[in-house]
């Protein structure tokens, strides 16, 4: 049985950035910032109340009759108990045996184009701490996006206009940035999981290493581009975030109505219509603020039984990056048209080619990790390398054709120019092979 590193991961940076939260928002309060003090308590609360409904759900602690669960949840205790809860069974595992198993099968990734299928005893406390993760994971998941990616832009926000970090500040901010890029991480895992459901995942430790610097200079570099931004064009800022927001939470929708398919009905026996729909209302929001900071690794479909599409879906991705770098270049040279006297000493050219590498840093190593570290590799119908050859073969054959038709065009040109010189006899005797153009070369 597996340590629960990962509860202890999540428990970790829960407690960690909600205590040093609630302290910086003391200290504005002490120094008159009303504002900043709401902000920070906001953005340190609400999350711990969505985490405390996810472990609640996954957990179906509501249809229980456990008062005491709820009563500590309520008091936003709850990651506590099922941290306690983990590590009791992780430690009483060995000691008291099970009477009662079940049997799951997984096929093992293709060796020599063989797969084969392996069956594995499942003990009840081995089924309890596989829910845990799966909760802890998602709110994980909760926590960074919807919580500490929200308190990492406002913070930096504050210490630009300030033009002082101090050292609540700064550890918070350490904290919220390890907290989004391990919520990342722990999205990728899911995604990998759910989509390839039927396999038995081993991911290696170089791939976690990989994950962590791709989601770290990807998470950063956004984040740093926002705040500029945003210090700067402090009106502009809200429709950027406006169009990014209902672009990603409607483009699900827009693909479920498109497809005309039925209402989803077997997300939980025990919701209604309308319970049903709220559900997938928060999934579309949580799906919409990871993809505004990084990519989601995860493609929402809501007439999907698992609500996940399972297909790699290789132009998405590289749309996605694309149109983000894009972006990022303009906020970086609207922020340089218009930056104020803050920046006086920041070389701001420099600035910029700094985040832009950093973002393209991101970029090699998710394509590192595609590559070579994705524990289900051999499993895509096309690897990264091959689709890049096959792109920039088509980049340079459509570069030859153009300059193929350029030239004959301009031989052909040349070519009646010459038969305008030379006698009428001539032009009779013209072999056909001159009377040829420029299209007809082209298309042959």
């Amino acid at each position: 049985m597996k340590f629960p590193a990962s509860v202890l991961a999540s428990v970790f940076l829960f407690v960690a950035e909600t205590t040093v939260a609630l302290y910086l928002s003391s200290t504005y309060r002490s120094a008159g910032d009303r504002m900043w003090q709401v902000l920070t308590l906001l953005f340190s609360l609400l999350p711990c109340a969505l985490v405390q409904l996810t472990l609640l759900f996954v957990h179906r602690d509501l249809s229980r009759d456990r008062p005491l669960v709820l009563l500590l949840h309520l008091l936003q205790l709850g990651p506590l108990l099922r941290f306690v809860d983990v590590f009791c069974i992780y430690f009483q595992s060995g000691h008291n045996e099970e009477p009662y198993v079940s049997i799951t099968k997984k096929r093992q990734m293709p060796k020599n184009g063989l797969s084969e299928e392996i069956e594995k005893e499942v003990g009840q406390a081995e089924g309890k701490l596989v829910t845990h993760r799966s909760a802890f994971s998602r709110a994980s998941v909760i926590q960074a996006f919807l919580g500490s990616a929200p308190q990492l832009t406002l913070q930096l926000y504050i210490s630009i206009i300030q033009q002082e970090v101090t050292i609540g500040r700064s550890l918070l901010m350490t904290l919220s940035l390890l907290s989004i890029v391990y919520g990342a991480l722990r999205c990728n895992i899911l995604a990998i999981k759910i989509k390839y459901d039927e396999y038995e995942v081993n991911v290696k430790p170089l791939a976690y290493v990989c994950i962590f610097l791709w989601r770290s200079f990807e998470i950063a570099t956004r984040v740093i581009v926002l705040v500029l931004f945003t210090s700067v064009l402090k009106t502009w800022v809200v429709s950027i975030i406006l169009i990014n927001f209902f672009s990603f939470f409607l483009y699900p929708w827009i693909l479920f109505w498109g497809r005309g398919s039925p209402f989803p009905e077997n997300i939980e026996k025990a919701l209604s219509r309308v319970g049903t729909t709220i559900v997938l209302c928060f999934l579309t929001l949580l799906y919409t603020g990871i993809n505004m900071f990084c990519w989601s690794a995860v493609q929402l479909k809501i007439d999907s039984p698992d609500l996940i599409s399972k297909s790699q879906n290789w132009y998405q991705l590289l749309v996605y990056y694309v149109v983000r770098f894009i972006e990022n270049a303009i906020l970086l040279l609207l922020w340089y048209l218009f930056k104020t006297d803050v920046y006086m000493y920041v070389c701001a050219p420099l600035l910029i080619l700094q985040l832009l590498v950093g973002y393209c840093t991101a970029i090699f190593f998710m394509l590192v990790f595609y590559q070579f570290f994705h524990p289900c590799k051999k499993l895509f119908s096309t690897s990264v390398s091959e689709g890049f050859q096959k792109w920039l073969r088509c980049f340079c054959w459509a570069c030859r054709r153009q300059k193929s038709c350029e030239s004959v065009g301009n031989t052909d040109l040349k070519s009646s120019r010459e038969k305008d010189e030379t006698p009428s006899s001539s032009r009779i005797s013209a072999e056909p092979s001159q009377l040829l153009n420029a299209d007809e070369l082209c298309s042959a």
